[in-house]
């Protein structure tokens, strides 16, 4: 497989305070990567700082462009889509509006329709539910409407901030199921986890972070009890 994402050296700085510390990372096309750690270890920033939404430095590459110095909506247009922890949908919108709004642009309007039907189709929970405004959805809805609206940006590299925090049993295993087609379909998938039975239920290689930085990087199967036991919180 084609390496697609490449990160070395990377720092990300909250104003005065550095929060990564020299991360090195890469992501391959069709693996689906998690990286888990206790709260607090810098794997949110670490997402940001991927998508430019964060000050950084070092090198991050993708599809062999360098992309540090990019803004966030140049790293979205070269195929890179975030759904952050906070589920981010504009409330007064329907859902088929928001959608409207992940669609890659220059589309015509019978090509945005035809793109709207596919993500239907892929995100069937939202289908009944186009017509209803974005902030009356439960939390797994508004999850897979963030989720959808990004899918919708056709992007090769999916990051996804903890998609299953606060979520019923149907919509978790609604939410993995989306991550695992957009695996299988030949996209890469950083998937962000508090919760390590998730985690490795859904990835073979795992990323540990602790105090901005790495500590382990690796298969499933190699994760040693001692990583497991200092650096992740199996029980939350």
């Amino acid at each position: 497989m084609s390496t697609l994402l490449t990160v070395r050296g990377l720092r990300a700085f909250y104003g005065e305070m550095q929060v990564l510390r020299d991360v090195d990372l890469s992501i391959d096309a069709g693996e689906i990567v998690a990286l888990v750690g206790r709260n607090g270890a810098g794997r949110s920033t670490f997402a940001k700082a991927l998508v430019g939404l964060v000050a950084r430095e070092g090198s991050v590459r993708f599809d062999g462009d360098e992309l540090i110095a990019q803004p966030t909506f140049e790293i979205a247009r070269r195929g890179i889509g975030y759904v952050a922890e906070r589920r981010d949908v504009f409330a007064e919108l329907s859902v088929d509006e928001n959608l409207q709004l992940g669609v890659k642009p220059g589309k015509r309007r019978q090509a945005i329709r035809a793109a709207l039907e596919r993500a239907y189709d892929r995100f069937p929970m939202l289908a009944a539910r186009r017509r209803t405004q974005a902030g009356s959805l439960s939390g797994g809805e508004q999850q897979m409407l963030a989720l959808a609206r990004a899918w919708l940006g056709e992007p090769r590299l999916m990051i996804v901030d903890e998609p299953t925090e606060g979520l019923a049993p149907q919509a978790v295993a609604e939410v993995l199921r989306c991550l695992r087609e957009l695996g299988e379909e030949g996209g890469a998938v950083l998937l962000i986890e508090q919760r390590f039975t998730i985690a490795r239920d859904i990835a073979r290689r795992v990323a540990v972070m602790g105090h901005g930085r790495l500590v382990f990087d690796g298969p499933m199967q190699a994760l040693g009890s001692d990583i497991v036991d200092e650096w992740i919180a199996v029980g939350q």
